[in-house]
């Protein structure tokens, strides 16, 4: 890991933000961030390859945004915006210092490797052999700094025959098997209407860059990780291969239903809402029962399991379907918590920002913004007693840390100004 003198011009300087619910600690002051130190060169795009640069990053990684100075990361222009603000972008870009440069340039390629020189990880998703055409592929930026971990997210890969294609988390989805068993039974498969595939593959990236570091403490070098987004959804869909190899068994659509218990299912209430209950152990199947009046079901030698229970879904579904939509949502959700029956509202996003567990939590947090003021976001992605992350700042400006990130490479403000006046910043 590599110290560097704070810029009075960083966002460092704007102070240190520790969100609610950070820390768990009792008494003590929270020590340094555990990734204090650890320097990450953030070349990605669209969106696993960032997001996994800000797992980083809200643990205390000093991340370094590069982006093309006329081609921005789209995720700027992504969804909603206020104010001309891409809303997208503050959350995506928190803790990171951004700068511009052009990599395809000669200037800007020597200046990208005198960063990756003095950088633990440099994170990119451009298509195999990107790099490898500007003089930057894992040789050349191994020869400037043998310990560096270079982390390559891509759509299927750095090889194989789909490893050019062009690929995005949808095609994961598809490919993967998520969407052939997500939706209703006589319906099509669904595509998730979020950012799913590259969501995991950015956990997946950034453990596979702790554990490469970790691997450096004994070897003393970095190495290349190979990230395809098809990959990493697959290993959370479960046992689907392993089924299919052992028994020749695909798992088909059910819905909201499941295979492996019920009754599982969404239910609405007599005032409109909506609510999922799951019944994963028999113990809360049966008292599910007893609190809807049908006792007489736990009797049945086909409620014994899970799967058994399945098969009769649509008794199950009926029995609890029917008592739920007699009450409103907070009776029901009252009087499954009285009964230790497992529940729990159906929430949009309002029902996130009022709901009391996520209030206790602090999973939500308010962060300052140079640009919109104060905005909210999610809080960092798990609570550390004694050495805690925090959300520092949101989204930078495009380019806005250039001039400081190069300064501190003894980079003249003459050149600064005339690589800026030919394009390369």
């Amino acid at each position: 890991m590599n110290d560097t003198p704070e810029s009075p011009e960083s966002p460092e300087s704007f102070g240190f933000f520790e969100s609610p619910g950070s820390s768990r600690a009792s008494g003590a002051a929270p020590g340094p961030a555990p990734l204090a130190g650890l320097r990450v060169l953030d070349l990605a795009t669209l969106f696993a390859g960032p997001l996994a640069a800000t797992l980083l990053g809200d643990f205390g990684a000093e991340v370094i945004k590069v982006e093309h100075p006329r081609r921005p990361d789209p995720s700027r222009g992504h969804g909603p915006s206020k104010d001309g603000v891409g809303l997208w972008w503050k959350l995506l870009g928190r803790n990171k210092r951004t700068m511009t440069l052009d990599l395809s340039s000669p200037d800007g390629q020597r200046l990208l490797l005198r960063l990756a020189a003095e950088a633990d990880v440099v994170i990119e998703n451009f298509r195999p052999g990107t790099l490898e055409r500007w003089h930057l592929g894992p040789d050349e930026l191994h020869s400037v700094n043998p310990g560096l971990v270079l982390a390559r997210v891509t759509g299927f890969g750095q090889f194989g025959p789909y490893a050019r294609r062009p690929g995005f988390g949808t095609l994961a989805e598809a490919m993967s098997g998520f969407a052939a068993i997500t939706g209703e039974p006589d319906g099509p498969p669904t595509l998730p209407p979020f950012g799913l595939a590259d969501s995991i593959a950015a956990l997946t990236t950034a453990y596979a860059v702790m554990t490469a570091l970790e691997g450096r403490r004994a070897t003393g070098r970095g190495q290349v990780v190979d990230m395809a987004i098809i990959e990493p959804l697959l290993t959370v869909l479960g046992p689907q291969p392993l089924w299919y190899d052992q028994l020749g068994y695909v798992q088909p659509r059910t819905g909201n239903r499941s295979a492996n218990n019920a009754p599982r299912n969404t239910y609405r209430t007599a005032d409109g809402h909506w609510v999922a209950v799951s019944t994963s152990a028999q113990s809360i199947a049966e008292r599910v029962m007893r609190l809807v009046g049908r006792p007489e079901l736990i009797e049945a030698e086909w409620f014994a399991t899970g799967a058994q229970r399945a098969a009769h879904a649509d008794e199950l579904d009926e029995a609890v379907g029917s008592w739920i939509a007699r009450h409103d949502r907070e009776t029901v959700i009252a009087a499954f918590e009285e009964a230790q029956a497992a529940i729990a509202p159906i929430n949009d996003v309002r029902d996130v920002f009022a709901d009391p567990q996520y209030r206790a939590l602090g999973t939500l947090a308010e962060v300052p913004d140079e640009e919109l003021g104060t905005v909210r976001m999610q809080n960092v992605l798990f609570r550390l007693s004694e050495t805690p992350g925090a959300i520092r700042w949101a989204g930078r400006p495009h380019g806005a840390d250039t001039e400081a990130v190069l300064g501190e490479l003894g980079v003249p403000a003459e050149e600064i100004g005339r690589l800026r006046k030919e394009g390369t910043l």
